[in-house]
């Protein structure tokens, strides 16, 4: 059996579990190596099993070039690297590897932030052709990018947080907090869902708080608007958060949970408890979207309108036995498409037939 090894710009905690499965599963035939900081500084490497190497951020952070991995570079090993092409190491590696036929995947997303139609689509397809496979985030990628390219063989490794025997749902109809998991940044909007909650407040149950769990450059600006409205009983401002328990806990109290900007892994993680989630609807969503069905497991609210968060958050309390209802349901449709085990055996398959 051959090696598999990721190389990876950052190895993130909510990644541990997959990489952790694969290592279960492949024990000495897997090497992981990551550096310590993304392209975005609130993204770091949280893991026990990989190995350091040096990520050298070039023009303002908008390229990458890594260190500590050339010896990799001609080893006839499974190599799996990031599809991103403003990782400059990486074309190196392709193209290098590809003159000497040696197997080199690539994974990551089918298509620039902007979509497929992007104008910088062009580059990242020149990346993609010389990758011997391409590993993608989901299926409906996995089904666009093969009819692009017919003759590569494409992959689909849906993004994942849990095992399934750990996703489970609270059939309490006590359940009454909003729940925000992600980066405090501008891109997520979430001031603008503290100031809509804000704006709500009169409009829904008085024990409704809003629980945000994160951290990122918009905390201090959140924490002051937070301070002088006086909403320090009514909204919940938590930091960052991975143990599992701890999030459990807090998504059994959530009847929603929201994403006011682009949605992300936070998703599945949501469903994985059972919570459906309220999503901005015009936004340059992730490939998690995929997840989302409307009124069976989200309903959506005009992206950036304040009301019309308003009028959604009044509606699911006005169906709360509905949603809650649909709790066990939610959780089967994660279990069955988004599974830590399912994620992890796109990449176990790569050397273990």
């Amino acid at each position: 059996m051959k090696k598999l090894i990721i190389i990876q710009t950052v190895a993130p905690d909510y990644r541990n579990l997959v990489f952790q499965r694969i290592k279960d599963v492949l024990s000495n035939n897997f090497e992981l190596y990551a550096g310590k900081e993304s392209f975005e500084k609130t993204i770091i490497s949280n893991s026990k099993i990989h190995k350091p190497i040096k990520n050298i951020f070039l023009f303002n952070r908008r390229f990458l070039f890594q260190l500590k991995i050339w010896h990799l570079l001609f080893k006839n090993n499974v190599l799996v690297l990031e599809m991103n092409p403003r990782v400059l190491s990486n074309w190196i590696f392709l193209i290098l590897r590809k003159l000497s036929n040696k197997e080199t995947i690539l994974w990551g997303h089918a298509w620039p932030r902007t979509g497929k139609g992007s104008k910088s689509d062009v580059v990242r397809n020149t990346m993609r052709k010389l990758g011997s496979k391409i590993i993608v985030y989901t299926k409906q990628q996995q089904k666009e990018l093969q009819q692009k390219m017919p003759n590569k063989e494409i992959l689909a490794a849906p993004n994942a947080l849990f095992k399934s025997e750990d996703m489970c749902f609270n059939s309490s109809n006590e359940v009454n907090n909003l729940i925000y998991v992600g980066r405090l940044v501008v891109a997520k909007k979430v001031l603008f869902l503290v100031k809509a909650f804000h704006h709500s407040i009169d409009s829904i149950p008085s024990e409704t708080k809003l629980i945000i769990v994160g951290d990122g450059d918009e905390k201090k600006i959140l924490e002051n608007y937070i301070v002088e409205n006086k909403l320090q009983d009514r909204i919940r401002l938590l930091g960052h958060i991975s143990d599992y328990n701890k999030l459990k806990e807090l998504y059994n109290t959530a009847i929603f949970s929201v994403s006011p900007g682009y949605i992300g892994l936070s998703v599945t993680q949501s469903f994985g408890f059972g919570v459906p989630m309220l999503v901005s609807r015009n936004e340059q969503h992730s490939p998690e979207i995929e997840a989302v069905i409307e009124n069976k497991n989200a309903i959506f609210f005009k992206t950036d309108t304040i009301s019309d968060f308003k009028n959604q958050l009044v509606d699911i309390f006005k169906n709360r036995e509905n949603w809650i209802a649909k709790r066990k349901e939610i959780v089967d449709f994660c279990k069955k498409n988004y599974s830590v085990e399912a994620m992890a055996e796109t990449f176990i398959k790569l050397v273990k037939k």
